[in-house]
């Protein structure tokens, strides 16, 4: 066994980034070995810097990579964020402490760039939330039982004079971005996507060696504008007496209008031999099971937390946001690092903009760095955390004020993985 001492922690070079991507497919449980071409694909995520290995006598053991983000928060505004991702360590080096010095290194390098926020999405809940992250946003995912569902079959398409259509790859390249960026203008919780994104999406570079290409569909209005898109894929599967067993399973659904999602979500509904749908990951509070005849019909089959955000710059954290009526709160807000402590008081005007500053008064709220993280985007009640011990209440009634001013009425939602 190797001391602490011993393991060197340090950004990679170029030349040592397969060593890196084999030991972070160790880390994942996944087949060490990676083909030239698909490591040549993923070097287009490499940046000179931001990922960082653990080294023990030349061997890669630990990984991990963070990115530039933008975040949408309640309002409709983006604030710069550190996206962390890859990050394994082999199970022969468990705790020796090497996470913490890699996330340590990552967090005080996206202070000093000026990063408000830094997110990840946790493969395992107990991790992160000692290093200040909490779940800010959930995800769940409906099965729709498509003979249940109570659609007409001879029903042809959208009844409001909008079509649905199949498009290519190229297609979804050339469209997905601009409505991406108006769903992003709209939805607290989402995340940029860079070009790069769409290549991978799209199968135009292959970081996987079993892509297998998806269907595309797009929901033009009446008026011919592009409000939606997904994409999906179908399995083959029938009985022995031949009746169609078959589930669309869809990779990514994106509408900026409620009729857009209802047209993509019954167009998957009315496909020939599909008895079941797969929804992927919605946000909780989909209006999906309600564009069904039946909303029965649509059952949630797995609902966990999804977006965790880390909060660096509470300050313009506050202020990047809106709030739903006026008032007043003085938060003390705790944080073993550091980066975020202190005693801040927001004030909101009757428009719902706030201005958050440091403060010398009685706190009206004490909490963790992580549970402001947990209130910050307003999917979570500050009543709730009060009662199961991860708020106080320093001042009679601040709680509730707190839900009043932060809570959303339609909560936030992150699409992505990353």
């Amino acid at each position: 066994m190797t001391s602490r001492a011993g393991v060197d922690v340090r950004p990679i070079t170029e030349s040592e980034f397969a060593d890196w991507q084999r030991a972070m497919n160790v880390g994942f449980l996944r087949e060490p070995g990676l083909s030239e071409e698909i490591l040549d694909a993923r070097r287009e995520q490499f940046t000179p810097g931001r990922s960082v290995g653990a080294f023990d006598g030349g061997r890669c053991v630990a990984t991990f990579r963070s990115f530039a983000q933008e975040l949408t928060v309640v309002g409709g505004a983006t604030v710069p964020a550190d996206a962390v991702t890859n990050v394994t360590v082999t199970a022969t080096h468990r705790r020796r402490g090497l996470l913490t010095r890699m996330m340590e290194r990552d967090l005080a390098a996206a202070k000093e760039r000026g990063d408000v926020v830094a997110t990840l999405i946790a493969a395992e809940y107990p991790i992160y939330g000692r290093y200040g992250f909490g779940p800010a946003t959930s995800a769940a995912e409906w099965t729709i039982d498509v003979p249940r569902a109570g659609l007409d079959p001879r029903r042809a398409g959208p009844e409001d004079g909008g079509r649905v259509d199949l498009v290519d790859a190229g297609d979804v390249r050339k469209l997905g971005p601009e409505l991406h960026e108006r769903l992003r203008r709209t939805q607290p919780g989402v995340v940029s996507r860079d070009e790069l994104w769409w290549r991978v999406t799209t199968g135009a570079v292959r970081f996987w060696p079993d892509f297998k290409e998806p269907y595309y569909v797009v929901y033009r209005s009446a008026a011919g504008e592009v409000e939606g898109m997904a994409a999906y894929t179908v399995d083959d599967e029938w009985t022995d007496a031949k009746q169609p067993l078959n589930t669309a399973r869809v990779k990514w659904l994106t509408g900026v209008t409620p009729a857009a999602e209802r047209a993509l979500w019954l167009y998957l509904c009315s496909i020939d031999w599909v008895v079941r749908v797969k929804s992927g990951w919605r946000a909780p509070d989909d209006l999906l099971p309600h564009f069904l005849p039946d909303p029965r019909a649509a059952a949630v089959t797995t609902q966990a937390d999804w977006l965790w955000v880390r909060i660096l710059d509470v300050v313009r954290a506050l202020e990047a946001r809106t709030y739903e009526g006026a008032g007043s709160l003085v938060l003390e807000v705790a944080d073993r690092a550091g980066a975020a402590a202190g005693r801040y008081r927001l004030e909101v005007s009757e428009d719902g903009t706030g201005v958050c500053e440091s403060a010398a008064e009685s706190a009206d709220l004490s909490l963790d760095v992580a549970e402001l993280a947990v209130l910050w985007l307003g999917d979570e009640s500050a009543v709730r955390l009060a009662a199961l011990g991860r708020v106080r209440e320093e001042r009679a009634g601040a709680v509730r004020q707190a839900d009043a001013l932060l809570r959303t009425s339609r909560r936030p939602w992150c699409p992505d993985v990353f």
